[in-house]
């Protein structure tokens, strides 16, 4: 999704996401000026996008909501849609649970038309379960919600305001692709 995602809510006392909460603000000795610390501006912002989630997810307009998929049957689709056909086999190495749990999921998911099964053209003994249209039209309607949703917020937004968004964007992206061992305390 085009959005980031974090676990963690930054706790703040005056409630404006467009400043730095006041308790973790220090003053520099040296112009008598308050600014905030590295841990508070990290604050903020997972509180900011910890605010920007629970907005986005408000919208029950989602094909997700409406899909009535449990959890299990979500990551056997995302499964599939990633790998294409496999056997079952690999199927429940992935999902991490025995034959007979999967087969009972997979039939309920030939019932909704989202999965078939198919013999496997090199061995009549393996079943092979792959994404059918339906399948995969509702898979690409639940990954292309997050950025339809995102797209739009975006263009209520200016250009210099875009712009910001884009540096800041591309930061993370260079943080994230240096990986844990180089980040700075």
């Amino acid at each position: 999704m085009p959005f980031f995602r974090f676990g963690w809510r930054a706790g703040r006392s005056d409630g404006d996401p467009g400043q730095p909460s006041a308790r973790h603000t220090r003053r520099l000795e040296i112009t008598g000026e308050t600014v905030p610390t590295k841990a508070a501006l990290i604050a903020d912002i997972m509180g900011a996008q910890q605010r920007l989630q629970e907005l986005i997810a408000e919208d029950r307009a989602d094909p997700l909501f409406s899909s009535h998929l449990t959890l299990s049957q979500l990551r056997i689709l995302m499964l599939l849609a990633r790998h294409g056909s496999v056997s079952g086999s690999e199927l429940a190495g992935m999902v991490g649970i025995g034959a007979a749990a999967l087969t009972g999921m997979i039939d309920r998911l030939v019932v909704q038309d989202l999965v078939a099964r198919a013999e496997d053209p090199h061995d009549r003994r393996v079943r092979r379960i792959a994404l059918t249209r339906t399948g995969r039209d509702l898979i690409g309607s639940i990954f292309n919600a997050g950025e339809e949703k995102m797209r739009a917020l975006l263009s209520r937004l200016s250009a210099e305001e875009l712009d910001l968004v884009a540096q800041a964007t591309t930061l993370i992206i260079k943080a994230a692709e240096a990986g844990p061992e180089s980040g700075q305390a």
